[in-house]
């Protein structure tokens, strides 16, 4: 559809700042960096001096020896570094880069849940530079600092690289957990005047870099976004897969996943070193073995997948053979997204929309390294946004990078991370300006309801198990629910309960790592649902009914006559069936009823309504399927603008809803208290509504399809919808916004 030639350019080297230690810099040079770029060396300066920073520059533009450099420093000069990944496969990549270099004395490992007994015990008794992840440090190293007294005590750097990944709901709760650490660290200083430690960020892609981190952290940040590194050309191509049938007013695409692997076979059947991002764990295993098919026997095996779930050394292996020209084409979930440095890749398929221009940035960014021309391909889905963006080409690859959305006083999140920071260390009336404004009225709800107790030295926890072990950094409340094969046992895996009720519900098939999964029971109360591993050769969708009163309304804009309005909700919501759909034909065969109990979520949703007076000349007077058809399409558009996916927000539209008394359409983020999207969605309302009313006007079906206004997770069946009547009420809607 598109081909973008993006040129290249030459890099800009200076000399690394005095205060990097000559061991380091004599490592660097014997790898191959003989003279850092000049963001390096600018990063590496402005830690060393005791200056917070974050190194905003392109994918591949060596923002690690950026930090290494400076964090190698303070090691040698007797300290600590702590380095926190999103993922276990990027610090490992980084554990083998600090290994590598050979700096003496410098002790490296990683600590996380590929780690033996004896590794941790030897991080813990002789570790320097240790690398971990939000979560091991948030359910292990805080709630045991006291076993790590000395590394605290020492504690100089703290890397958090990739930090654009911390958003949403994720986002909040790892700033609640740096704010711990920053209170432990403290309490570990020694009482020489000893700083507190710096903190160095780094993000490939990421808007306004140091209002973002200073909301991750609470720390003010200066940000290095003058990248000196030479960059390759790029040419970046837009692929749209073939129309396959029409039935009726049902258009249906080829799917994006049988395009990857015919593209990705082709590229290695050329010789081209290849990546192949895609969405889902199931569909990188899937692409991997279509197009080892389609080489047959003598190229077959040079392809492989890449996912999350398979063993450390299995990984490890998978992530050597790309390296030494072993494998020449893979397919991967973003498990190989971030920062794992893979030279030899000349292409990359995207799958997809990513989620975020961030990760679209990420993903093209694995190609070139080897400074070869590279070549990135998205592959669109046959849905509202990626037909939206496959013909939007400036859209795409021109659109300013997104800020990052996240909440730390979102009180679902603050509060039990009080509770956590108070069974690991007393709090005190100081201690709560660290974790913001919100914080003392947290602290005395927490006293009201039994969980802290107030003493002469503070406030103490009154639990005697750990209150970080009740926190999910990924959001779901409460314990999780288990995914347990019920003839071996075996634990598959598992999820938290208002994704049980949607995909482990009784008669569900649930995919997990590749296999089908057929739901026998889902036991709420033991938090445990029995499955036995075949395919029936159908999926299920929930179906679902939904609820929303307005709690609070915060802001309002005044489109004319209509309002646009961001504020407090509670959502009931309750599964009420699910539907069989047949794997082949995607025909709909039967419909089963399900007793599942309401759930409640008290979340933030920005709603529009308008008078019924102005809706009267819709066509039909269809007004219902009109707010539906433009429900679905707001939310598929929504991650254009905020940096979520549709799965992150919900919502419900009505002709006429009792707390507004006119036609509401209401988008909800799907997390309790809030994620930020919705606040999001509010302040570029019109930007994102005109874009919705574009994406469903310019779509040529004629009565609405799975890229323009049907939705994937729809509770009603996708009925009823109206296509036209959509346009015409966001037409309506726009025709006097700002």
């Amino acid at each position: 559809m598109h081909l973008e030639h993006i040129p290249g350019r030459a890099g800009q080297t200076t000399s690394w700042p005095q205060s990097i230690r000559s061991e380091v810099t004599e490592a660097l040079a014997a790898s191959g960096i003989e003279a850092p770029w000049t963001h390096q060396a600018q990063a590496a300066g402005l830690s060393r001096a005791g200056e917070n920073v974050i190194i905003a520059t392109r994918a591949a533009s060596g923002k690690s020896a950026g930090y290494l450099a400076a964090a190698l420093s303070e090691v040698l000069d007797g300290g600590t570094v702590l380095y926190i990944a999103p993922t276990k496969a990027l610090a490992a990549d980084q554990l083998q880069s600090v290994r590598a270099l050979g700096v003496p004395g410098v002790r490296a490992t990683c600590y996380d849940g590929d780690s033996t007994f004896a590794d941790r015990a030897w991080a813990q008794a002789h570790a320097n530079y240790l690398l971990t992840n939000p979560d091991m440090l948030h359910s292990a190293l805080l709630p045991n600092h006291t076993r790590w007294r000395g590394f605290f005590k020492r504690l100089r750097v703290v890397i958090i690289d990739e930090c654009h990944n911390y958003r949403g709901v994720f986002g909040s709760h790892v700033a609640q957990v740096l704010r711990r650490l920053r209170r432990v660290a403290a309490r570990h200083k020694p009482e020489d005047g000893q700083m507190a430690p710096v903190f160095v960020l780094a993000s490939a892609t990421i808007a306004e870099p140091a209002a973002g981190a200073r909301l991750l952290t609470g720390l003010d940040v200066i940000a290095v976004t003058e990248d000196g590194s030479p960059r390759v050309p790029l040419t970046f191509a837009l692929w749209e897969p073939p129309l396959m049938y029409t039935r009726g007013d049902v258009r249906s695409r080829r799917a994006a996943t049988g395009e990857a692997a015919d593209l990705l076979a082709a590229l290695v059947r050329s010789e081209v070193p290849a990546l192949a991002f895609i969405r889902s764990r199931r569909g990188a295993e899937t692409v991997a073995l279509t197009a080892r098919t389609a080489l047959g026997r003598d190229q077959g095996d040079v392809v492989a997948a890449y996912r999350s779930g398979y063993l450390a050394d299995d990984r490890r292996d998978l992530e050597a053979g790309l390296r030494n020209g072993r494998i020449t084409g893979m397919a991967a979930t973003t498990a190989l997204e971030l920062g794992v440095n893979i030279p030899a890749l000349d292409a990359v398929l995207i799958a997809g929309w990513p989620g975020t221009w961030s990760s679209l940035w990420q993903q093209a960014g694995r190609a070139g390294r080897a400074g070869r021309p590279a070549t990135a391909v998205f592959i669109a889905r046959d849905d509202p946004l990626d037909t939206y963006l496959i013909h939007h080409p400036d859209t795409l690859l021109h659109h300013p990078l997104e800020p990052a959305v996240l909440d730390p006083a979102n009180p679902y999140v603050l509060a039990p991370h009080l509770a956590a920071a108070a069974a690991e260390l007393p709090l005190t009336e100081p201690d709560l300006e660290l974790f913001g404004p919100a914080a003392a009225a947290a602290v005395t709800g927490l006293t009201e309801a039994g969980e802290l107790r107030k003493r002469q030295s503070g406030w103490h926890s009154a639990r005697r198990d750990y209150p970080a072990r009740r926190i999910s950094l990924r959001g779901g409340p409460g314990r999780p629910v288990r995914v347990v094969e019920e003839e071996t046992g075996r634990l598959v895996g598992t999820m938290d309960e208002p994704s049980a009720h949607r995909f482990v519900h009784d008669g569900a098939v649930y995919l997990h790592q590749g296999e089908s999964y057929l739901v026998g029971k889902l036991d709420l109360d033991d938090r445990v649902a029995l499955v036995e591993c075949r395919d029936p050769g159908y999926s299920t969708q929930a179906r679902g009914i939904t609820d929303i009163d307005v709690i609070a309304r915060r802001r309002r804009a005044r489109w004319g006559e209509a309002d646009v309005v961001f504020g407090e909700v509670r959502v009931t919501r309750q599964v009420v069936g699910y539907t069989r759909v047949r794997s082949e034909s995607k025909r709909r065969e039967a419909e089963v009823a399900l007793e599942l109990p309401e759930r409640t979520l008290i979340t933030a949703a920005v709603w529009w309504t308008i008078p019924n007076d102005l809706v009267v000349p819709l066509p039909g007077n269809r007004l219902g399927g009109a707010a539906h058809a433009a429900e679905h399409a707001s939310i598929g558009m929504l991650p254009l603008f905020a940096t979520c996916d549709r799965w992150d927000v919900g919502g419900l539209s009505t002709e006429w809803h009792p707390a507004t008394g006119q036609l509401t359409v209401f988008v909800y983020d799907g997390h309790e208290g809030g994620a930020g999207f919705a606040e999001r969605a509010f302040a570029i309302a019109p930007a994102w509504l005109r874009a919705t009313r574009e994406a469903i006007a310019s779509c040529p079906c004629e009565t609405g399809c799975p890229s323009c206004i049907q939705s994937p997770k729809c509770g009603n069946g996708n009925n009823p919808l109206s296509k036209e009547g959509a346009v015409t009420l966001l037409d309506i809607l726009l025709a006097k916004a700002d």
